[in-house]
């Protein structure tokens, strides 16, 4: 028995330690490099920013891809920011300074506000319990598609600020609560059921200073949008009804659906997401009059990763809460050793070849949810004592 407690606390150890150390050694060649600071994801919102302060069309694909091009990106086809206008006053502020100087603090916004987020997720699930000389909190700080987001200079990160601080809030703090949804605005897609069970609780709660919290930050959002580009939002449709690429394929279930039907029916991709919200539904209503925003909310967030019409591998950043809250359920080393060997083969995966939109990425979803769900149900079957040091 203690072998096998060795090994699994061994096999943590090395799925946490080599994603940081990666993580340590990018961050520290990416200021010296104008190469790394350009060909990333980074360049897009640094682009875009950059057309905000010359009062360009922050949608203009042509003269953002000149910018990127200007600043040193060499890849074969160029980035562009996707998400609706009230994400501009997030890139607005690293137009001011030239993309090598503003590459290293954004990572290092995001790497802060990821530790934040597994912070506050980890006093929610464990508090001040024995879990914490287990240290299985790293598993949340070195989640790989949180640190590869991290890297790639993703907006993932803050949708996970604004589920966690969500979770943490909703019970005495509604209206801030409702305010931080915002950030999980910034790729609405990635919680469709998610949005659709919330919108229900709060009628069926009564608990509608989270809407009025929501839909404050939107309309703050919305002001400072406006006040930096007055023609954001038709400069958006425009883009919207012109550009193709949310024909684009990424490594999920509804675009796989929709390619292998009709890659040219975009609806397609939105099949499995409705099937998602109708499941919430139907997972919700029973639950109404009891309704946990962390026990049962968590398999409700990678539903909503799982079905979403498109997404990417750092997207699934998201799964942190459901993974920390299973893990302080359940300390088997059967669980941990599977969860690892996830962790180990999506570390792998990354530093491969395999392009993001590679279909190598398929599985990570579904094995999220897969390992949550057994996770949960091994727990009820077989309490195991916790792994220690």
């Amino acid at each position: 028995m203690k072998n096998k407690r060795d090994f699994t606390v061994l096999l943590i150890a090395l799925v946490c330690a080599l994603p940081v150390l990666f993580t340590i050694l990018y961050l520290i060649a990416l200021p010296t490099s104008r190469h790394n600071a350009a060909n990333r994801d980074f360049i897009t919102y640094w682009a875009t920013g950059r057309q905000l302060v010359n009062h360009g069309n922050p949608y203009d694909a042509d003269a953002v891809s000149r910018i990127e091009r200007d600043a040193g990106f060499q890849g074969g086809k160029s980035y562009f920011m996707r998400n609706a206008p009230w994400a501009l006053p997030l890139a607005w502020p690293l137009g001011f300074v030239n993309p090598t100087a503003a590459a290293l603090p954004w990572s290092l916004l995001m790497l802060g506000l990821l530790v934040l987020s597994v912070r506050i997720t980890w006093k929610i699930v464990a508090g001040a319990s024995h879990l914490d000389a287990a240290h299985l909190d790293w598993l949340g700080y070195c989640f790989p598609p949180a640190l590869f987001c991290v890297i790639l200079g993703q907006t993932s990160i803050l949708l996970l600020l604004g589920l966690v601080l969500f979770l943490r809030w909703h019970k005495n703090r509604p209206f801030a609560a409702g305010a931080a949804l915002w950030f999980c605005t910034l790729k609405p897609h990635l919680f469709l059921p998610f949005a659709l069970v919330l919108l229900v609780w709060i009628v069926v709660s009564r608990t509608y200073r989270i809407l009025a919290g929501g839909a404050t930050a939107m309309a703050a959002g919305a002001l400072v949008t406006a006040c930096i580009d007055p023609h954001a939002w038709a400069q958006y449709a425009h883009y919207m009804r012109t550009s193709s690429i949310t024909l684009e394929f990424t490594a999920n279930l509804g675009d796989l659906l929709r390619d292998s039907i009709n890659p040219r029916a975009e609806w397609i991709a939105f099949l499995p997401c409705i099937v998602g919200c109708v499941w919430a539904l139907a997972y919700f209503w029973p639950r109404r009059h009891s309704w946990d925003w962390l026990e049962n909310g968590s398999l409700l967030v990678l539903v909503s990763v799982f079905v979403a019409p498109f997404g990417w591998i750092f997207d699934q950043t998201l799964a942190i809460p459901p993974v920390l809250l299973a893990v302080s359920r359940s300390q088997s080393r059967i669980v941990l050793s599977l969860l690892a060997l996830i962790y180990l083969a999506i570390e792998i995966e990354i530093v491969s070849p395999f392009a993001l939109a590679s279909a190598a990425y398929l599985w990570t979803a579904p094995a999220w949810l897969a390992w949550y769900v057994f996770a949960r149900a091994f727990t009820g079957r077989h309490p195991a004592p916790a792994v220690s040091r």
